[in-house]
């Protein structure tokens, strides 16, 4: 809105009666207040105008966003004035100053700090020479001239001796030429940067850039591609300060310093103790990457979300590029017993009776030393790792203990749908351990459609006779599957137990109950019959043509 006044009497209706009233109606757009029949030949210069009249208005009017002084029959200053009235609305300056305070405004240095933390490359807590051209080139399309970077270092230096040093500029003086420019009324710059890292007006990212658009289809799982494991991979290495192969707190703090901070599954999952640390508790690189394809298994907007926080790039320049890039759908998984899953990160549901080990078993996949005090599990735990499969290929292996919370995850379709395995865990020193699990396999028949394999722990206990109709060996045999795994935690060879997991998910064909004959795909059947036919209609006609 271009409010316009020209003498002292429509000066003091600015103040009086129009701010006022504009207020009342609830209208809430900037305004440029314009001193009009300013002419360049009055005695009154532009300085003392914008000090005694301006400056106290806009001081009391924050919606007022900028000022100019007009000559219409001079022609002064016409362009100027529209140009500020456009300027407002697409690059206002209320988002960004507080002009009351002469600050930026704490969203704003949110911002700019992210943006900082984006281009230190290195993360050494200075913009070097280099990542100074590389952040003009990416916001404004074009190389600093001679002498430029020079200026902006000495225009830093008069405003805030401290942030330039030798190793380049730091994240205050950053904040410091940005904030000259808002108050040089060059705020655009500042929009242009903002902008050209996905900000809103409202200084928040873009929807858009965060959660772009990314369907995975049924009996499809998203997993993380060539380029998003090269990313976490970097960012691991990059915060590894130490070099000790471990991300600290301070180290994590660091890295999601441009984030809202942890993922809330990664709370819920009580990271780090869901994946692989050092002996110190700190996360490993293996953790790590196994920590991120849980995450994109179970939720891959929340990947998306953290890849934009974090700023990964895609490896193409194209505009339609985007963080999806960093992700792959698998091929739809069939549940057939014959069938492989091509998948690269498994998930199985571990299930038995309360006391059985499910909770050491998870220890001991992340290789947590053996705890013989008891503690029931009330909510779903989960423990990811990677294993080393026969060949030497590599998946990611999730492991979840369901708690209090089992009967329902059993009932809920999409839950065993993610599920690649069921993994029945009974505590063979236990005599009333197995009958557990036939109570499960007899309430939820429909388990039988899922591949399973059977586990007997705490083997370094004397094995003792099952109190149930039938003994766990015989059950299995009934069942046509292999016979139970007898391990225990506390012996060497247990990670041998989550090799055959992991196979029993990717190659499931004895791992299925055997009941009723298999549906057999005569795809193949039928492609050789038609094949046959048309041959034989091919030499019909050929042998009526010699014939006739």
């Amino acid at each position: 809105m271009l409010l316009v006044y020209s003498d002292h009497y429509s000066y003091e209706r600015v103040a009086l009666f129009w701010m006022p009233h504009f207020r009342s109606l609830g209208v809430n757009v900037p305004v440029v207040l314009c001193a009009n029949k300013s002419d360049p030949s009055a005695n009154t210069s532009t300085e003392q105008v914008v000090e005694d009249e301006m400056l106290p208005v806009m001081a009391e009017f924050k919606e007022i966003d900028s000022c100019i002084r007009t000559s219409a029959r001079e022609h002064h200053n016409i362009n100027e004035v529209f140009f500020l009235c456009q300027k407002a609305v697409t690059d206002p300056i209320a988002p960004l100053f507080d002009s009351k305070e002469s600050n930026l405004k704490a969203t704003c240095v949110s911002a700019l700090r992210r943006i900082f933390y984006l281009c230190d490359r290195d993360q050494d807590g200075y913009l070097n020479d280099k990542e100074i051209h590389d952040f003009q080139i990416k916001c404004f399309g074009k190389p600093l001239g001679d002498g430029d970077l020079y200026h902006i270092k000495q225009s830093i230096r008069k405003y805030s001796p401290d942030g330039v040093t030798d190793n380049g500029i730091r994240q205050e003086g950053f904040i410091m030429l940005n904030k000259i420019f808002a108050e040089k009324g060059r705020h655009e710059t500042v929009w242009l940067i903002l902008r050209t890292f996905h900000y809103t007006n409202s200084l928040s990212l873009q929807t858009s850039f965060l959660h772009p658009k990314f369907d995975v289809p049924p009996n499809t799982s998203a997993e993380l591609s060539p380029a998003g494991y090269r990313f976490f991979v970097d960012l691991f290495l990059l915060h590894d300060k130490d070099s000790d192969g471990g991300l600290n707190n301070s180290e994590l703090a660091a890295l999601f310093a441009p984030t809202p901070g942890l993922p809330p599954s990664w709370l819920d999952s009580s990271f780090p103790s869901s994946t692989v640390s050092n002996e110190a508790g700190h996360i490993t690189l293996q953790g790590w990457l196994a920590q991120w394809s849980m995450t994109t298994f179970f939720s891959p907007s929340t990947t998306l979300a953290y890849l934009a926080y974090l700023g990964f790039e895609p490896p193409s320049a194209t505009p339609r590029a985007s963080t999806t890039s960093a992700l792959k759908l698998t091929k739809p998984r069939k549940r057939r017993k014959r069938a492989t899953v091509e998948r690269n990160v498994l998930l199985a549901y571990v299930l038995g009776g309360p006391s059985a080990g499910k909770s050491a078993l998870l220890s001991a996949f992340l290789s947590r030393p053996f705890s013989p005090t008891y503690h029931p599990t009330i909510k779903p735990r989960t423990a990811v790792n990677s294993v080393e499969l026969p060949g030497g290929k590599q998946c990611t292996l999730i492991l979840e203990e369901l708690g209090e919370l089992e009967p329902a995850i059993l009932e809920n379709a999409a839950k065993l749908a993610a599920c690649d395995i069921l993994v029945y865990a009974y505590d063979s020193s236990d005599p009333d351990s197995f009958s557990h699990i036939l109570a499960l396999r007899s309430a939820y028949a429909h388990l039988d459609e899922l591949p399973a394999l059977y586990v007997a722990l705490k083997a370094d206990n004397d094995k003792t006779t099952q109190r149930s109709e039938v003994q766990p060996e015989e059950y299995t045999a009934a069942q046509g599957m292999p016979k139970p795994l007898h391990v225990s935690v506390t012996w060497g060879s247990v990670g041998e137990l989550f090799v055959q997991i992991a196979e029993a998910a990717m190659w499931p064909a004895g791992a299925y109950p055997r009941g009723g004959e298999e549906e057999v795909d005569r795809t193949n059947l039928w492609i050789a019959l038609g094949a046959v036919v048309a041959a034989g209609a091919a030499f019909v006609g050929i042998w009526r043509r010699l014939k006739y």
